[in-house]
């Protein structure tokens, strides 16, 4: 029989090591954002999962070098899947960035948290409560606070950033579910590396790429790429393997609060009494959207 308190212990590591990564992804808005003033979208990404897959790819080879040698087919499809919806997510969340603030972005991508049971019902029968539903309704209030004006438009920026947010969903579900069944350092190798490569085909259909641009891009690139993708991502898959989907997403979701406060402090984005409206209705909603009653 298990000890209870190993495994509590075992779940508030796993919490803990998410919580990181929800800090490095909100203050990561930041750095997306500015490095966009530089770079394009797809350079920006297909540079900084390169750099991702490389941070991994160093830590594997000192941490996982016997499961690094024995990658199968079937960890390479996993791979491919899941680096195909990081590609598709991350493309969508990049250019909506450029036509919204880092903070609406950050809080629009964290609505995913609420996405996630309703997609988990469609996809796996899994059970979706009442106060799910009601925290669907506050996200979605939420969402018009943020991101609609008063002539009943919806900014396209954010219109983008909340097709990610489906996508990122779909993402997170995923992970769940190949992150117990292969090295968490291998699935993020294989993914960040296929992520790469498909955002390296759209640069040499849709952009040019400057070495002049890169290395005035360059401190947002590192951040992106070392701690966003390379150790933040990461974190993710180590701690999705022990920490239940509900604390998973819910902690996840901190990160829009995050983005909020870094675009503030850092590229001086202004908080106004609609923007912590909509933050409000956005983080009740989230809560809410993970409750099983």
């Amino acid at each position: 029989m298990k000890n209870p308190l190993l495994k509590s212990s075992s779940i508030l590591k796993s919490d803990s090591i998410l919580l990181v990564a929800a800090v490095i992804w909100g203050f990561g808005f930041v750095a997306q954002k500015e490095g966009m003033n530089h770079v394009g979208p797809y350079t920006f990404n297909a540079l900084r999962f390169a750099m991702g897959a490389i941070v991994v790819l160093l830590v594997a080879l000192i941490k996982d070098r016997k499961k690094l040698s024995k990658i199968t087919k079937k960890d390479l499809s996993k791979g491919l899947l899941a680096g195909l919806i990081l590609f598709l997510a991350s493309t969508f969340q990049q250019v909506g960035l450029i036509y919204t603030t880092a903070g609406s972005g950050g809080f629009i991508s964290g609505i995913y948290v609420v996405i996630v049971p309703a997609l988990g019902f469609l996809m796996w029968k899994q059970k979706i409560g009442k106060l799910s539903i009601l925290g669907v309704i506050l996200a979605i209030v939420g969402l018009y606070f943020l991101s609609i004006n008063s002539e009943i438009q919806i900014k396209h920026g954010d219109l983008l950033i909340l097709v990610s947010a489906f996508l990122w969903a779909y993402y997170v579900l995923l992970i769940g579910r190949f992150a117990p069944k292969m090295s968490a350092f291998v699935l993020a190798m294989i993914q960040f590396s296929f992520c790469s490569f498909f955002s390296f085909i759209m640069v040499f259909l849709r952009e040019t790429l400057f070495i002049t641009s890169i290395v005035s891009s360059s401190y947002s690139l590192l951040y992106s790429g070392i701690l966003s993708v390379g150790i933040a991502f990461t974190l993710q898959t180590v701690g999705q393997k022990k920490s239940p989907p509900t604390h998973a997403a819910i902690i996840m979701s901190f990160e829009a609060l995050f983005a909020v406060i870094g675009g503030w402090l850092i590229l001086s984005e202004p908080i106004t009494v609609r923007i912590l409206i909509g933050c409000t209705f956005m983080l009740c909603g989230m809560f809410l959207s993970q409750s099983r009653k």
